[in-house]
């Protein structure tokens, strides 16, 4: 655990409460601030509030989906600018695509390895 993991801050979105909190744990342990949101205006919410340098966030989620969320947060003027992963099953070309097009950084299909986790989280937010 280095000092730049201590003071990364990691936002998990999932609609699926038990997975949240799993990945959450898991980035804990690593040594990362964490927090969670269950939907996507409460990420939007949390990202104000938290100011993450990394989200998780989960695509296929009831009312806002990630898409949404994602697209909100790269337009808020107000939000630095966080590396946003999509962690979704949807591992199609069309999501794929989509993600990209959303202004996602890289993009995890469930269940993603514990490494990729830990190595999009370490990486700064860049253009594709």
């Amino acid at each position: 655990m280095n000092q730049q993991t201590l003071s990364r801050r990691v936002l998990v979105v999932d609609d699926n409460a038990d997975a949240a909190q799993l990945v959450a744990d898991f980035m804990s342990l690593k040594g990362y601030v964490v927090a969670i949101a269950n939907g996507g205006r409460e990420a939007l919410e949390t990202a104000e509030k938290f100011t993450p340098d990394v989200i998780f966030l989960d695509i296929g989620m009831p009312g806002m989906d990630g898409y949404e969320v994602a697209t909100a947060l790269r337009k808020a003027a107000t939000l630095p600018t966080p590396r946003i992963i999509a962690l979704t099953a949807w591992g199609d070309a069309a999501s794929r695509e989509r993600t990209a097009a959303c202004g996602f950084n890289a993009h995890l299909v469930k269940p993603a390895r514990l490494e990729s986790l830990l190595s999009e989280a370490i990486l700064d937010a860049s253009p594709h």
